[in-house]
């Protein structure tokens, strides 16, 4: 399934630079968090060489990785304990998947192949946007059931919402419609910071108003000279090279419950998406 060709949609920005500096007192020397990486920016490369680019990645620093519903599905041609024993081969933990569209059956059967490897979620990456605000909350009924599958075999069920949730849909956000439909003992969300920020949506509120619910995040940049509105490329770039200040949103974050944060770019200039996942690596590191 092809998940990523969206277009832009501008934004206005100034809940983010209204946002307070920080939820609540930072505790010096924080925790800095594992670092991750969705694999799907790097796909290509996967496609060609899934165990050389895990090799590359783990050298890199990274730590933890998020897979997706490839066309080698997500233990790309390999079975869960043979992908698990690679991943770790280079100090990779496979913490999460993004799953391809599915009956409940399926998603029981890879709720078990995912537990008997200890994942901790399998998570819905894309809805697209809806005719009605109805649709939501039919798709929130649909999450709790999926909570209760994961729930049923020791893992969690997250949601990744990326623009559309934030666009109003008969007057309401299908955002707070999905958080206001689900249960929270059953589903999570992963915030991608880019889309809530180039939406307009204030991420500090989000976290600091629905605390404990968005456990996991994807990290990438704004330019600080976005793409015009309609532009079919995103205006993303790599962490540190635009608007967003990462060492206050993984702050805010843990702060409120957030666990795991993946780098995902989408937009790469003048590099290939190793380049790039390795810059965003040194960026993480750096981070004080």
């Amino acid at each position: 399934m092809n998940r990523r060709k969206f277009i832009y949609s501008s934004g206005m920005l100034a809940a983010l630079s209204a946002a307070p500096a920080v939820l609540s007192a930072a505790v010096s020397g924080g925790i800095k968090p594992a670092r991750g990486i969705q694999l799907y920016m790097v796909k290509e490369d996967m496609e060609r060489d899934p165990a050389g680019t895990l090799k590359q990645l783990g050298a890199m620093g990274y730590t933890q990785i998020e897979s997706y519903g490839s066309d080698k599905g997500i233990f790309w041609g390999k079975t869960n304990t043979e992908f698990k024993k690679l991943a770790n081969g280079y100090g990779l933990n496979l913490v999460s998947t993004h799953y391809n569209p599915c009956t409940l059956a399926e998603f029981d059967r890879l709720a078990t192949q995912a537990a008997a490897i200890e994942m901790q979620y399998l998570i819905c990456p894309w809805l697209g946007p809806q005719k009605s605000i109805e649709d939501f909350k039919t798709f929130a009924a649909d999450f709790n059931k999926r909570g209760a599958i994961c729930k049923k075999h020791g893992l969690k069920f997250g949601y990744h919402p990326h623009d559309y949730p934030y666009k109003p849909l008969n007057g309401q956000l299908p955002i707070d419609v999905l958080l206001a439909g689900t249960d929270k003992h059953l589903v999570d969300f992963e915030m991608d910071i880019y889309y809530t920020v180039t939406e307009g949506a204030d991420p500090y509120a989000y976290l600091r108003n629905h605390k404990g619910r968005f456990k996991l995040a994807h990290l990438r940049d704004v330019l600080r000279k976005r793409l015009p509105a309609g532009s079919k490329e995103e205006s993303a770039c790599d962490m540190g090279e635009g608007i967003i200040d990462f060492k206050k949103f993984i702050t805010a974050g843990q702060d409120t419950g957030m666990r795991y944060f993946f780098v995902e770019q989408s937009r790469f200039h003048h590099e290939t998406p190793l380049q790039s996942a390795r810059k965003n690596a040194m960026y993480l590191k750096g981070l004080r």
